[in-house]
């Protein structure tokens, strides 16, 4: 029997040669980008602005590119004085996380279309951001290796770097902190950007990432701030274990029961800002101490204490008494809703699950995750091509393969305490929702107190709590709130020309 080719021989060879092959290889560009122009209103005044996608190289010490990043670019037209104006430099964090949820959800021209209190909507997408941060400052949101469409380069040989060599250039604490300084000594030259007042904004682990950066800006790349702000920070290597980690939860707690009408009803019928002063108290001048005795508490006194952690967290007196006075984030996210066979939310106890089983210790899923992911994964890869112009097949990664992390020799808030000693005009502030409970607002005011022990530097440090979660922006009150107080803290830290930057001797 005969086959007949319906490709002719010559063509089947060329369509399977190599050369043939390379045209379809889904690949980033190591180093392009594109710009398009846009115009906003914000605060009621409209101005125009260009968005630059692209991808800019990390090299290594002998020139070679050893990964692209991938980072999207605003900038406000018609700028007199480029020089004079702020720029932001977005980092999301993860590790592993990509620029995504700041990018469409807080700082940018766009944000998602949800409803007021941040739950999504159909159809999927973005509409303006009536309080973006553009009117008054250039923003980068910059994607870390394997996130976004940021990827890792084949070596001189064509080979892919091991598993070993990808940990140590780039997943770490440290790796990441040094990659990403160099990444933006690079970005800040290509764009002109070294007169301009510089500040870092990073999210979760982000407030690793740039607690650690801004040190290291000042000791290899010679770049100073004017301004680091923290949102929902992780512990920067100040450590909340034992009885403070424990202590830490309760006014977390009291909030999350607030919301879902779960205290008494003489803390009920207030305002949440008015008993969590009350609950932040007993949480540092009694609650702490007693878990610090552990076993050899007095009946009296754990009785007494687990009555109060009770009342404020809303569960039981029995049940605090069952957990020891020490309620993990993760029972407490089950049990509190028990009784009405819902979870609520890790990252922020808004959102509301429902578990295959009323019994257990902690929930099923994330609830608030799984929202989110509805909202965002549609909206920047629709964003990114058909706003932006940003054509790839590359996958853009929500959350990258960056794992195992290296978080060893974590030194990044002393680094951010030293960079701050070392630059007077430094300012950091922290953001946090108060229903977060992975990073627990409570937890963010602790590491602003730890930063600087010395107490020194107290009136260059600064928190801002808002009536939401992890990503406090996406209710729509504290979009507007959340982004004024990023101008303010800017306005307050721009340069002063007849301010130098020393310190003053005292009397």
């Amino acid at each position: 029997m005969k086959i007949r080719l319906l490709v002719p021989a010559l063509s089947l060879l060329l369509l399977l040669s190599p050369l043939a092959f390379a045209e379809f290889e889904r690949k980033i560009a190591i180093d392009e980008n594109s710009t398009s122009t846009h115009s906003a209103t914000v605060n009621g005044k409209t101005f125009d602005y260009t968005a630059t996608t692209g991808t800019q190289p990390v090299w290594d010490n002998e020139g070679n590119p050893t990964a692209t990043l991938f980072y999207t670019y605003y900038q406000r037209s018609n700028i007199k004085n480029r020089a004079a104006r702020p720029l932001l430099i977005s980092f999301n964090g993860g590790p592993g996380s990509a620029s995504v949820w700041m990018h469409v959800a807080y700082t940018g021209p766009k944000v998602l279309n949800v409803d007021n209190e941040g739950f999504p909507l159909q159809p999927y997408g973005v509409k303006p951001n009536d309080y973006s941060i553009l009117d008054t400052a250039d923003i980068v949101f910059v994607n870390p290796v394997n996130t976004g469409y940021s990827r890792v380069l084949p070596k001189k040989d064509g080979k892919m770097p091991s598993k070993a060599e990808q940990k140590k250039m780039f997943f770490g604490v440290n790796a990441d902190v040094k990659y990403l300084a160099d990444w933006v000594n690079t970005f800040v030259t290509r764009n002109n950007r070294w007169q301009s007042p510089k500040y870092l904004i990073g999210e979760s682990y982000g407030t690793t990432r740039v607690s650690g950066l801004a040190l290291e800006l000042q000791a290899r790349q010679w770049m100073y701030l004017n301004g680091v702000i923290l949102v929902s920070p992780t512990d920067i290597g100040i450590k909340r274990d034992g009885p403070v980690k424990a202590a830490n939860r309760l006014p977390y707690f009291a909030a999350t029961a607030w919301y879902h009408n779960a205290l008494a009803k003489d803390l009920q019928d207030k305002h949440l800002l008015d008993i969590l002063p009350e609950i932040e108290k007993f949480t540092v001048e009694q609650y702490l101490p007693a878990l610090a005795k552990g076993g050899f508490i007095s009946e009296q006194e754990k009785q007494k204490i687990a009555k109060q952690v009770a009342r404020y967290s809303g569960l039981s007196v029995q049940e605090v008494l069952r957990n020891n006075l020490d309620i993990e984030a993760s029972y407490f996210w089950k049990e509190i809703l028990r009784d009405r066979e819902q979870t609520v939310g890790r990252l922020d106890s808004r959102y509301l699950g429902i578990d295959e089983k009323v019994t257990g210790s902690r929930p099923d899923y994330n609830a608030e995750l799984t929202s989110w992911l509805h909202s965002f994964t549609p909206a920047i890869n629709y964003y990114l091509r058909e706003e932006l112009n940003y054509k790839t097949d590359i996958k853009y990664n929500m959350f990258g393969n960056v794992h195992p992390w290296d978080r060893s020799n974590n030194k990044t808030g002393e680094n951010l305490r030293l960079a701050m000693a070392q630059n007077p005009y430094l300012n950091v502030m922290v953001q946090a929702g108060y229903y977060d409970g992975a990073t627990n607002y409570f937890d963010a005011k602790y590491t602003l107190w730890q930063l600087d022990p010395s107490g020194k530097m107290r009136d260059r440090l600064s928190f801002k709590g808002y009536e939401s979660g992890h990503m406090m922006y996406l209710r729509y009150q504290d979009l507007k709130s959340a982004n004024q107080d990023i101008r303010t803290f800017m306005q307050a830290t721009l340069p002063n020309k007849t301010t130098p930057a020393k310190y003053h001797s005292k009397p």
